[in-house]
Parts: structure tokens; C-alpha cells; sequence
């Protein structure tokens, strides 16, 4: 029965020298946001804006990580325009990977200045809000946010000739 106590006993002592460690936020860099097409309504099927979008995610840990449920909100000149959902990204410990996504985000009244801006080539501001969880094994699996995970100008050449 002592040996059963001992070891838990020195188990703690040796996590107590142990040096903490905390567990540092990965960061989000969008690389590149394209517009690719801008549908109009038709029938049933609502409008749509597809989009491409580049973002490089890196670790500043020493473990590699997965991040999960990723869910995000992308606001255009502060309207918010719809969702971002990613899959899951490994990433390896002090390094980084590139996430791309294309997303269908259904146009609506409330979206459809951002939308046109961009599609017409002017220079909008925006923004990607959202939380993720970051599997890191033994230490866990934490929940980060919400915040804003990257922001920037975004232009392209027009795709939309009026």
C-alpha cells in the first residue's frame, strides 16, 4: 500500500519543479481573399458570392496542434457578411500551414453594397472574428475566443464591368 501512495506522491513533487509552460494563441495571417463570382437570384437559388481565401496559420508552441471547430464571421466596411467555416488545421510545433477555403456566401440585402464594392474593384476593410479549439494532446483541448483572428484592406481588379 505505501509503494501505491509513493507514487503519486513523487509524481507531484517532480510536477511541482516542472517549469510551467503556457500555451500560446496561434496566429492568422490572411495571405490572400478573392471574390471569384457574384450570382444574382434566380428562382428558388438566392444570391451568392464565392469566395477564395488564403490563410496562413501558424504555432508558436512547442507541440504541434489541431485546431477544431473553427468558426469565424468575415465583416466587410463592419457589415457583416456571413460565415466562415474551415476544416480542421494541423499544424506542426513552431511552424506554420496554409488553410485555403472556398466559400458560397449567400448575398443579401444587408450584404449586397459589401459584395458590389468588392466585385467593382474598390477598396473595402475587413475583418475575420471568430473561436476555435486547439487540440494539444496531453495539455488539451482549450477553446480561444471569440476574437479577431486577422484584418486588413481587401481589393481586387473588378470582376463586375458597371
Amino acid at each position: 500500500m505505501r509503494r501505491l501512495l509513493l507514487v503519486p506522491l513523487l509524481a507531484l513533487g517532480f510536477g511541482a519543479c516542472a517549469p510551467r509552460q503556457a500555451v500560446q494563441v496561434p496566429t492568422f495571417e490572411v495571405e490572400q481573399v478573392r471574390l471569384t463570382s457574384l450570382t444574382l437570384p434566380s428562382g428558388a437559388s438566392p444570391a451568392v458570392a464565392n469566395l477564395t481565401l488564403r490563410l496562413r496559420v501558424g504555432n508558436p508552441n512547442a507541440v504541434p496542434v489541431r485546431l477544431a471547430n473553427f468558426a469565424a464571421r468575415l465583416l466587410i466596411d463592419g457589415a457583416d457578411v456571413g460565415r466562415l467555416d474551415l476544416p480542421n488545421v494541423s499544424l506542426p510545433a513552431r511552424g506554420s500551414t496554409l488553410q485555403d477555403a472556398n466559400l458560397a456566401i449567400p448575398v443579401t440585402l444587408g450584404t449586397a453594397g459589401a459584395f458590389l464594392k468588392v466585385a467593382r474593384g474598390t477598396q473595402v476593410a475587413y475583418r475575420v472574428d471568430g473561436t476555435f479549439t486547439a487540440d494539444l494532446g496531453v495539455l488539451g483541448r482549450p477553446t480561444f475566443g471569440p476574437y479577431t483572428l486577422a484584418q486588413g484592406v481587401w481589393q481586387q481588379a473588378a470582376i463586375l464591368p458597371f
